[in-house]
């Protein structure tokens, strides 16, 4: 399951995404924007600022700001970034694996060949799915409501 501080960081990029190419937007707004709480928010922000995926200004007029374009930030980065291994199992994870402990035959492991499928799809909608998408994603399905 996603965890709530992986949710509030795609939230937060979306709010950052939007405001692309402005000036960068101060925590207190992006919190209030997206009801995030504010010292939860600080913490998720210094994390993607020490990642390389946001910019910080200090000062007047200082704040966070996407250090690349919303088109090239993408869900498995962040997921990865914030919450670790995106594979549900240690035994199929690309970037955390660690065989599971009671497996005495990983490579006839009929629950791993299945979540190795499951991982592969997942990454290819994550590996896929930008801020943008998001961004645009979510002003289709509001256009659609109204």
């Amino acid at each position: 399951m996603l965890s709530k501080k992986t949710k509030y960081a795609i939230k937060a990029l979306m709010v950052l995404g939007r405001n692309y190419g402005n000036e960068p937007m101060q925590i207190v707004k992006i919190a209030q924007e997206e009801n995030i709480p504010k010292k939860f928010l600080e913490q998720i922000l210094l994390e993607m600022r020490n990642a390389g995926i946001l910019y910080s200004k200090k000062g007047a007029g200082g704040g966070y700001s996407l250090n690349k374009a919303p088109e090239d930030v993408f869900l498995s980065q962040v997921m990865r970034l914030i919450d670790g291994p995106i594979a549900l199992l240690p035994c199929v994870s690309l970037n955390f694996y660690r065989s599971c402990e009671e497996c005495t035959e990983e490579h006839a492991c009929g629950i791993r060949d299945t979540f190795v499928e499951v991982r592969n799809a997942m990454l290819q909608i994550l590996n896929d799915t930008s801020i943008a998408h998001l961004i645009n994603k979510e002003k289709e399905l509001n256009l659609s409501v109204e």
